[in-house]
């Protein structure tokens, strides 16, 4: 399983594998589209889910959405009985949202075995398949995995600003081009308008159609017309932002689809550094 996706089908035959732990990482707060507006609690059967700004969220950070501890991290992967053999599989309920984050959370402590749902919930309604009520509150079995964080996945603002001037570093900001201007307001009181220097405007939604990712090819295609420097394998490193660090993570699994290599998050993204004074803004 190359790719960082599976699909519909793939995870209807899937749902009885014994290693699968599927698990449910909607959020309640969606910013930067319409959010998806359900009546009633729906869930793919068999799912755990999880509270990315809760148990996957170190809530003693300063940042908003900061990265969890590598305890936090390691006691909510137990609870939910991930072993190293795990084929973990996150989904959301708005299709492609808060999932790719969950993903990278778990991509960075360590674990291989990591796939987002293409079109998630909305995807699986779509085409007609059973859904639950409630998630599975506890697994049968207590899991065993122990976080390590690989800090090169996982960037933070003093990272980015000493390599502001790097020409083998790109930051790609995830929000809408009105923000990334200073033409929209920030949602967050004292976060000022604009974007880090040198950085890249890719909004989100510019990756998607629909429920789904576009086609990788797309994808390609659109890494490669923000800036001819963006090339798959040659060293440069990507570093991908947003309001916060959720939306962030859907480009950069976008990017891996498209073939890049080089990634990592900046944790804090724009709330880190557009609160901080002394950083510049563009």
């Amino acid at each position: 399983m190359p790719s960082p996706l599976v699909t519909t089908d793939w995870l209807q035959d899937n749902l009885d594998n014994e290693h699968l732990v599927l698990i449910d990482a909607s959020m309640a707060n969606v910013v930067g589209k319409e959010p998806i507006v359900y009546d009633r609690p729906m869930l793919i059967p068999g799912s755990f889910r999880i509270d990315l700004e809760g148990a996957l969220c170190d809530t003693g950070a300063s940042q908003a959405h900061a990265f969890p501890t590598e305890e936090q991290f390691t006691a909510e992967a137990c609870r939910l009985g991930i072993e190293p053999e795990s084929l973990v599989v996150l989904y959301d309920d708005q299709g492609i949202y808060s999932a790719p984050r969950a993903w990278w959370i778990l991509r960075a402590m360590g674990l291989k075995q990591v796939f987002v749902l293409d079109g998630g919930l909305p995807q699986w309604l779509a085409e007609g398949r059973d859904t639950d009520s409630a998630s599975v509150a506890y697994a049968a079995k207590h899991g065993s995995v122990v976080g390590k964080l690989d800090h090169t996945l996982v960037r933070d603002s003093v990272y980015v600003f000493q390599h502001l001037e790097d020409e083998r570093v790109t930051v790609i900001d995830a929000r809408s081009q009105e923000r990334f201007l200073a033409q929209a307001p920030e949602p967050r009181p004292s976060v000022r308008g604009g974007h880090i220097p040198n950085s890249l405007n890719l909004p989100f939604t510019e990756v998607l159609e629909g429920y789904r990712f576009k086609p990788a090819s797309q994808l390609a295609s659109t890494f490669a017309h923000l800036a001819p420097s963006l090339q798959p394998n040659n060293g440069h490193q990507l570093v991908f932002s947003c309001g916060s660090g959720i939306t962030a993570c859907i480009i950069l699994l976008a990017a891996e689809l498209a073939g890049y290599t080089e990634l990592s998050l900046y944790d804090g993204s724009w709330a880190d550094w557009g609160s901080n004074e002394s950083l510049p803004v563009a």
